[in-house]
């Protein structure tokens, strides 16, 4: 496996080796020594799996404030994503900042996303699965989010009218958003 660390303190891409053939492929999408190994060594504890059935869904900003804030490791199973991650830690130098990139059932990328970042996707083709690990449970007292669209964080999103639940168009601005990571 290759992991190449982001500008964003903690966060990483994950590469996993894959073995193909005429068959199709073969890979070890998480092997804890490997992860070890490499510097990674939270203990993931949950899967969660999402499919959305167009392009253009959106999911996010999301992200868990302490003490259940979580760690994730996120990667396609079917389609394609258009991934962000913004760094939530007030005392960081990247605060504010985000980072994007794409993840699809073809490039097998995996994105390593660490308490303090929120989170969001991007479908980017039908039918697209997302398969995550975390390292604490879903805590509906603690979860949060962050307005997709905020003018201070820019994001370069591949749609201008996505497809949002409910609770992902009543989220706040990033200046007006509840945070407790440093």
């Amino acid at each position: 496996m290759t992991v190449t660390p982001l500008s964003l303190n903690g966060a990483a891409i994950i590469e996993p080796k894959v073995h193909g053939d005429s068959r199709g492929f073969f890979m070890e999408s998480y092997n804890e020594s490997l992860f070890k190994q490499n510097g990674i060594t939270y203990n993931f504890i949950q899967d969660n799996h999402s499919l959305s059935a167009e392009p253009g869904v959106l999911r996010g900003l999301h992200y868990q404030l302490h003490p259940k804030a979580q760690t994730k490791l996120i990667r396609v199973l079917t389609g394609a994503i258009y991934d962000v991650i913004v760094d939530i830690r007030k005392s960081s130098s990247t605060f504010g900042q985000w980072y994007g990139v794409i993840l699809s059932e073809h490039n097998h990328r995996q994105l390593l996303v660490p308490k303090g970042f929120a989170h969001g996707f991007c479908t980017l083709v039908p039918n697209t699965q997302v398969l995550y690990k975390v390292d604490e449970y879903y805590s509906p007292e603690n979860d949060r989010g962050i307005l997709w669209n905020d003018p201070a964080l820019g994001i370069d999103w591949p749609t201008s009218s996505p497809i949002l639940s409910d609770k992902d168009q009543r989220h706040p601005l990033l200046k007006d958003a509840e945070m407790n990571f440093e």
